[in-house]
């Protein structure tokens, strides 16, 4: 079967070359990476990246007048831009580096729902969210004895919105919820929930870290009051992510970390803090991982994210079409809209020994609660597996992993 949505074959071997992690062999098998949800491989254009800025401009930024530091400050400089331009960004002022998408939703819960979220007050989640976006909301909610509210969701695995009018009251202080599960690739309708939170006067947090890489996000369309990424999930750097959040929000939030950059200046017992971004970014940043995002960031602009869509939604439904033909297999959520992630269970075999026995034949996926156990209480299940695809992804890895879990099957039958 020919790639011919989103890159044909001859591209998708070009693509591939870049990755030089693809090429390796995992117990003598030639590596299938199926777990893309968790994180993504890089390119050499990202390696090569983060490689010069240590051979040519390692510094600390902002503190030197040296040319490295210069360097690295406008290093910095042009990868916040890269990423405001990425999302659709008014400017790059709203752009704030975190180590991931973890700590950019902390971030948020942290300074601005401290000052925001009070006794009684409501915070909106849903029924499909990733710990990131569900245990700091867990922590506020209990240090300022406020609650939460989940939408829920239907056997199809899609949220109810229907339920939104209920949902929302003078109470609710913050609607936070995921662009895409990390589990079920649903692609959740989040322009109309915005659009019905902002109606209700709430602000909202999306948690993109399973949309950005996969879908061409326009902040400025969506009119999310926050967003939040991380790098390693697009071909980035472990370690680097974004926090973007509306200007005037940035300038109303107090720091959520003390120490040197995050400050004008400091008297003894006071101190002035420095404008956004950098009030949020104590301490020596992430530069060099910064640069690595950027570099990311250009790969993918060069490759379309509109294609990049394409070929993932064409690889999720042969995924689909291939396992539903195997007998006792149940795929874990239905939506029309979704993206490259296929949840499923197999009947009478662990998840965590079937990724197992895929793992020795060279095939990546994941096993486990996908760090969503509410999510998966929810469809009756402790476990699942999860394979997840990216644009480097080819039909042909699908063909292998179909192939090796009837093997898997018989395998694990005989032994019972």
């Amino acid at each position: 079967m020919s790639d011919s949505n989103g890159f044909d074959h001859t591209e998708i071997e070009r693509i591939r070359s870049d990755f030089p992690i693809l090429s390796a062999r995992i117990r003598g098998r030639r590596l299938a990476w199926l777990d893309n949800a968790a994180t993504t491989q890089k390119p050499r254009a990202v390696i090569e990246a983060v490689k010069r800025f240590y051979e040519e401009k390692n510094a600390n930024v902002h503190r030197g007048l040296h040319a490295l530091s210069r360097a690295a400050t406008e290093a910095l400089k042009e990868s916040r831009s890269a990423c405001a331009r990425f999302i659709g960004a008014e400017s790059a002022t709203e752009i704030v580096f975190t180590r991931n998408a973890t700590e950019a939703i902390n971030l948020v819960a942290s300074a601005w729902g401290e000052e925001n979220i009070g006794p009684g007050d409501e915070i909106l989640l849903t029924e499909m969210e990733h710990h990131s976006n569900l245990v700091p909301w867990q922590l506020l909610a209990r240090k300022r004895n406020a609650r939460l509210k989940f939408i829920p969701l239907s056997s199809e695995g899609v949220l109810a919105l229907d339920a939104l009018p209920r949902l929302l009251s003078d109470r609710t202080g913050l609607v936070a919820i995921t662009h895409v599960s990390n589990v079920l690739g649903t692609v959740n309708d989040v322009k109309r929930i915005i659009r019905e939170a902002h109606d209700a006067g709430v602000p909202v947090l999306l948690d993109a870290a399973q949309s950005v890489p996969h879908i061409a996000v326009d902040v400025a369309d969506l009119d999310c009051d926050f967003l939040a990424f991380s790098g390693h999930k697009l071909c980035g750097p472990t370690g680097i992510g974004v926090l973007y959040a509306k200007r005037r929000l940035l300038e109303a939030m107090p720091p959520y970390q003390g120490g040197g950059e995050m400050i004008l200046s400091v008297e003894p017992e006071f101190s002035v803090w420095n404008d956004p971004p950098y009030k949020f970014e104590a301490g020596t940043p992430n530069a060099a991982g910064a640069v690595g995002l950027k570099a990311a960031l250009d790969y993918l602009s060069r490759l379309g994210m509109e294609r990049i869509r394409e070929h993932e939604t064409r690889l999720a439904s042969y995924a689909l079409e291939r396992l539903e033909r195997i007998e006792g297999i149940t795929i874990l959520g239905r939506a029309k809209e979704r993206t490259g992630i296929v949840s499923f269970e197999i009947e009478g075999i662990h998840p965590h020994d079937m990724a197992q026995y895929l793992d020795s034949k060279g095939i990546a996926v994941r096993a486990g609660h996908m760090c969503a156990q509410p999510l998966l209480k929810r469809l009756g299940k402790t476990a699942a597996l999860r394979a997840s695809f990216y644009f480097y992804n080819t039909t042909e890895e699908i063909d292998r992993l179909i192939a090796e879990i009837s093997q898997g099957k018989e395998f694990f039958h005989r032994g019972s």
